[in-house]
């Protein structure tokens, strides 16, 4: 009986060696390529306020041997105020670095004010609200102690005054009345005051709809906004009080 043997061809072979002998080859090379001066930082590029002296350190690192989110992260830990931070590479021998600010909705008053953006982070005030257009919130000073710019404070009350000003921005209430501040102290009761001094109960439950309501009532009374004491949400059926009926 003949026997019968499986045989690799040769050219098989010779193709396999050739790629590996490629593969590594080219490998080598962009290792090699890498390392060169050529491609070391020169330059630090940064998109905000912050010195770029402060990240001189990255000068002289080959700029494809950098971990880019790795780096961004453990600088972000250092400016915790800005949303985020990313670091650009820009071929072949510069690095941006890009600072993504948050942006403030409202002011907190706590033992001095800060500012609050949307993910619940309080943020440095230097000015206050003199003269600003973002509401004041306001009876979070029991329920906030030692406040530090860049922590998030998932606080109930705090995320119910963020909400209602989500609600109020998505509504478009802006183009009927402006609020200069809201007051959580009893989240029940929770209320906001307009510039021209109308009170809005909206309690802590149903903001998006209650929200809804409120703007149905301010486009059919805009005429007599000036006349209106305060407008209470929390029930089934709004209820709004007149200035005149107060004087009665």
């Amino acid at each position: 009986m003949k026997k019968t043997g499986f045989r690799i061809p040769f050219k098989a072979v010779l193709l396999l060696v050739f790629l590996a002998v490629a593969y590594f080859g080219l490998a080598a090379l962009i290792k090699g390529l890498k390392n060169l001066d050529y491609f070391k930082v020169r330059e630090v590029v940064v998109s905000s306020g912050e010195e770029a002296s402060d990240f001189a350190y990255f000068k002289g690192q080959g700029i494809f041997n950098i971990d880019l989110d790795s780096e961004a992260g453990r600088i972000w830990q250092l400016y915790p105020s800005y949303k985020r931070v990313m670091i650009i590479r820009v071929l072949p021998n510069r690095l941006f670095i890009k600072f993504v600010r948050r942006q403030p909705l409202a002011y907190v008053k706590l033992y001095r004010y800060f500012c609050v953006d949307e993910e619940l982070v309080l943020l440095d005030a230097p000015g206050g609200p003199e003269g600003g257009d973002l509401p004041v919130i306001l009876g979070l000073e029991t329920r906030i102690f030692g406040p530090k710019v860049g922590r998030r404070y998932n606080v109930p009350e705090l995320a119910l005054a963020i909400g209602i000003i989500n609600e109020i921005q998505k509504n478009r209430l802006n183009r009927y009345i402006k609020v200069k501040a809201i007051n959580v102290s009893d989240a029940a009761n929770a209320s906001f005051i307009t510039d021209s001094g109308i009170e809005v109960k909206v309690g802590r439950e149903n903001a998006k709809s209650r929200m809804a309501v409120l703007r149905d009532i301010l486009s059919h009374s805009r005429n007599e906004l000036s006349n209106i004491k305060y407008i209470d949400l929390r029930f089934k059926d709004p209820v709004i009080k007149l200035k005149e009926d107060v004087k009665r």
